[in-house]
């Protein structure tokens, strides 16, 4: 049912079945999508108790097309790069209902309330880069499902009654994320952009902004390096391999920092990363506790 693409890591480069996060996107919106039907059932609860499996539900869906048409077109970066936009005017119209507030806390910074710009500049851009630098790291069996589910189990941990959110989501993801560590499948774009703008939305809808910041830290770094390199010295990244392991001679992401001069196995890069991932997430964790 899915394409197979050859694994570029492997000695033998054998082909892995693409594209499986769909099922991430098709799952998760069946079931958020029937969470809103029976919420709605009862008449007593109030659109902001009702609204938010519907809207994330639009973001996943949305999400996981963009993902689709980047793997059947190859979409170039600066179209697909604002696309999410798109995905960001359910969650404005929803932050603007309710309302939540147009506010991000900040250490040392303190709280900056954005107003009417919350709505309309700051939620499309949360949306926006958040979905693309989940995108932009990958490349390895695991990188591309295990940090980001990460990041989504700190998200609910401190989420409360809206962790229900994700019950379904996360389990399948957690399915993904085990076979595509071990190299059976890939999630392809449509993967990591439905569980890119997973996390926007989730964020955003649970009013954990600042806390999703500062989970995707390493994401941020990544993504930093790739555009410096490209717009100032036009180069990319890449990571060259040996049969074996991994290896760089430049530090122009995540990757190559971690690999430069440096032989790893490719489930070794994963694991540093991860826990890079872990730690950031951690440090969110700890911003909810002393900084609420």
């Amino acid at each position: 049912m899915f394409p197979r693409v050859p694994d570029q890591h492997k000695k033998d480069k054998r082909l892995v079945p693409n594209g499986l996060g769909a099922i991430y996107v098709l799952v998760s919106a069946v079931y958020l999508l029937l969470m809103f039907f029976f919420q709605t059932l009862n008449h007593q609860v109030n659109i902001e108790s009702v609204l938010p499996p519907l809207i994330l539900a639009v973001c996943i869906l949305f999400g996981g097309f963009l993902g689709l048409l980047d793997d059947w077109l190859d979409l170039k970066w600066r179209y697909k790069a604002f696309l999410p936009l798109i995905a960001a005017i359910p969650l404005a119209s929803f932050a603007y209902l309710v309302p939540l507030r147009p506010s991000i806390g900040l250490p040392i910074i303190g709280t900056i309330d954005f107003g009417a710009y919350y709505y309309f500049i700051v939620v499309p851009v949360i949306v926006t880069i958040i979905t693309n630098t989940v995108n932009q790291l990958g490349g390895l069996n695991g990188l591309e499902t295990i940090c980001p589910a990460v990041v989504l189990i700190g998200l609910m941990a401190i989420s409360g009654p809206l962790a229900i959110l994700l019950y379904v989501p996360l389990a399948v993801w957690l399915a993904l994320a085990y076979f595509n560590f071990r190299g059976k499948i890939f999630v392809g774009n449509t993967g990591s952009f439905a569980i890119g703008t997973s996390l926007a939305a989730f964020a955003i809808i649970s009013d954990l902004k600042a806390n999703l910041i500062v989970s995707v830290l390493p994401y941020i770094f990544n993504s930093s390096l790739i555009l410096l390199t490209y717009f100032i010295f036009r180069t990319r990244a890449s990571v060259a391999f040996d049969g074996e392991k991994l290896c760089s001679d430049h530090r122009r992401s995540l990757i190559t920092t971690i690999t430069y001069n440096r032989r790893l196995t490719e489930r070794q890069v994963v694991v540093i990363i991860s826990v890079l991932v872990g730690a950031s997430t951690g440090l969110a964790l700890l911003f909810q506790r002393f900084w609420p």
